[in-house]
């Protein structure tokens, strides 16, 4: 009998096409479990059926991000609190055994422990959109960069004279003359055939370029209407700021602070001391995917961003290793990124550098050979295409002295 004094906790084993449900009181006692069908009817009578035993403090859903997604957001949608709930240990299953109602009552007692929890991404915002044309994008670029290569194998053993006509194109160049190609023989015909099946391939290439164009195009839509800011730092491009903000969700607020962002993209300081030796090093958990986002703006920064070079030299001169000082680096972008995925920040105007140079009678040339870089930088600066902080207030020092005096 339900009483407005119940307190009670849910656990449930999300499986592809029912989910198992079980109930437990504040202390832990079980109440009651059931099966139910992973459908609309049933996600609803699943709240049902939670609901009637008491008031519900919190439910634990293995799986939310797979087969338990369209339940999390049912729950959440009724205003109940939901947590995502690890897979029970397997030291433990092999002792009590593995069961739909065991695992379902595992998840419940894991919430009331506090233990292998967290808060499940929402998967119900343009994040999500970000996410499905990521997947989709990603199989492309696979079968894209596959049928390169088997294009690139037939023409290894292809006879001489499809060797001869085809071998000295670079890529691009090799696709588009495949492409147009018109084969013409016998079916039994080696060279025909050989010919037939690279057109085929660079045909399927091209399809797969402009597929993974208009993916690139939708994810630049949604980025400039959902964190157009994201974009404005050093080295962060579509690629890698769509893949942090999946990494964080719908619901940004579910990280709490950058210590907790670090470790979810695996840059959190371990120790790894041992004897003598007393060390740090990065965590490998997290997700590996933002790891490998920000290793690429640490890769863009060591390059083209004065600031992270000076940086790079003061620590070599310190005896830090290269991989060291990438440790570290990934460390700073990181809370960086956190910084601006929660507190979005734009980057300064910097409109006024040309007029500047302009009145000064100063040519992009030398102003770009004053400052050691590129033309075709200091121009992208001066129109806000590219943001870099120290490099714009070098230049607006240098222009202020270029200024003739009164």
């Amino acid at each position: 009998m339900r009483t407005d004094t119940n307190v009670v906790v849910a656990g449930i084993d999300t499986h592809a096409d029912t989910h198992h449900v079980a109930v437990i009181n504040e202390h832990g006692k079980p109440i009651a479990d059931r099966e139910f069908l992973a459908v609309g009817s049933g996600y609803r009578k699943i709240v049902e059926f939670i609901t009637s035993h008491g008031v519900v403090m919190a439910v634990g859903v293995e799986g939310t991000g797979s087969y338990g997604a369209e339940l999390s957001r049912t729950l959440r949608s009724a205003g109940i609190n939901v947590l995502e709930v690890n897979r029970p240990n397997r030291a433990e299953r092999r002792l009590r055994g593995k069961s739909d109602p065991l695992d379902a009552y595992q998840a419940a007692q894991a919430v009331i422990a506090g233990r292998g929890t967290s808060v499940p991404k929402a998967k119900d915002g343009p994040v999500e959109c970000l996410r499905v044309l990521r997947a989709g994008r990603s199989s492309a670029v696979k079968a894209h960069t596959a049928a390169v290569n088997q294009i690139k194998g037939l023409l290894v053993s292809a006879p001489d004279s499809l060797r001869a006509k085809y071998r000295g194109l670079r890529t691009p160049g090799l696709i588009t003359t495949l492409a147009r190609a018109r084969p013409s023989g016998h079916i039994a015909d080696p060279e025909y055939v050989c010919l037939l099946t690279m057109k085929s391939l660079a045909l399927r290439c091209q399809a797969l370029a402009s597929e993974i164009a208009d993916a690139d195009t939708a994810l630049r839509e949604i980025l400039d209407t959902y964190a157009p800011l994201l974009c404005d730092l050093p080295g962060v491009g579509t690629e890698v700021a769509s893949q942090m903000l999946v990494t964080v969700g719908d619901n940004p607020e579910r990280v709490g602070n950058e210590a907790q962002f670090a470790a979810l993209v695996g840059v959190a300081p371990v120790p790894a001391s041992s004897g003598k030796t007393t060390r740090h090093r990065l965590s490998r958990g997290g997700d590996r995917d933002a790891n490998r986002a920000l290793h690429q703006v640490v890769l863009v920064r060591m390059s083209t961003c004065p600031r992270t070079r000076a940086y790079v030299s003061k620590r070599t001169a310190n005896g830090k290793s290269k991989r060291e000082i990438m440790r570290c680096l990934k460390r700073y972008v990181a809370r960086e990124i956190y910084r601006q995925i929660t507190n979005p920040k734009p980057a300064p105007n910097n409109a006024d550098l040309r007029q500047k140079r302009n009145q000064i009678g100063i040519t992009l040339g030398n102003a770009a050979a004053q400052l050691g870089q590129w033309p075709s930088a200091i121009s992208r600066l001066e129109r806000g295409l590219i943001r870099n902080d120290e490099l714009a207030r070098t230049y607006r020092q240098w222009l202020s002295e270029q200024q003739p005096k009164a």
